[in-house]
């Protein structure tokens, strides 16, 4: 087996190819964008923790032209204000058929090449059995785990979706193995 060294650690050189091709990125929220935590207070507010570098990984897959989705479970407010400040353009709440919504997407966007797919948990399956390519944080269930194409390094909201952007990023050749942009003159980044 033939591994490519990345600023991520070693990648079997077959599954970064698996990235070539991504055009379309759906990511859940708990547990993949954030660490999975729900924090609410006696007021009724609720928190989530993102990670900033996350943020950035998908404003630099939105600069390359690889469009980005979320669907979710849950609803709230904090998702829909993450998602305009990372310019996701297609965001789905309170979604109980997540692959009935990915289909939605792919339909909206009229998708030509691969969509990937990154959840956490068993109420993903249906979405990643529908993606092409099938991604998962380090800490997801061990199910969903075993029938992912990429199980990436770092937990979520600690970095797993940057890792996850940064391979996309390598294997269509807009980003070194150590990390640095190329074709970058016009990027400029405003929000993490």
């Amino acid at each position: 087996m033939e591994y490519t060294q990345t600023l991520h650690g070693h990648i079997l050189s077959s599954k970064l190819n698996l990235l070539k091709d991504i055009e379309l990125v759906v990511f859940d929220v708990d547990g993949t964008l954030t660490d999975g935590g729900i924090y609410l207070d006696n007021s009724g507010l609720e928190f989530k923790r993102f990670y900033a570098k996350d943020g950035l990984g998908i404003g630099l897959l939105s600069h390359f032209n690889i469009a980005t989705a979320i669907i979710t479970g849950r609803h709230s407010k904090l998702v829909e204000r993450r998602a305009q400040e990372l310019d996701i353009k297609y965001v789905m709440q309170g979604i109980s058929q997540k692959d009935i919504a990915l289909k939605e997407i792919k339909q909206k966007i009229n998708l030509q090449g691969k969509c990937l797919c990154v959840g956490d948990d068993l109420n993903d399956l249906p979405m990643l059995e529908k993606a092409d390519v099938k991604a998962a944080p380090q800490d997801a269930n061990t199910y969903v785990k075993s029938i992912c194409d990429i199980v990436l390094n770092a937990k979520a909201g600690h970095g797993a979706v940057r890792e996850l952007c940064d391979l996309i990023l390598i294997a269509k050749g807009n980003m070194t193995l150590e990390g640095a942009l190329l074709n970058t003159d016009k990027y400029k980044c405003s929000r993490q």
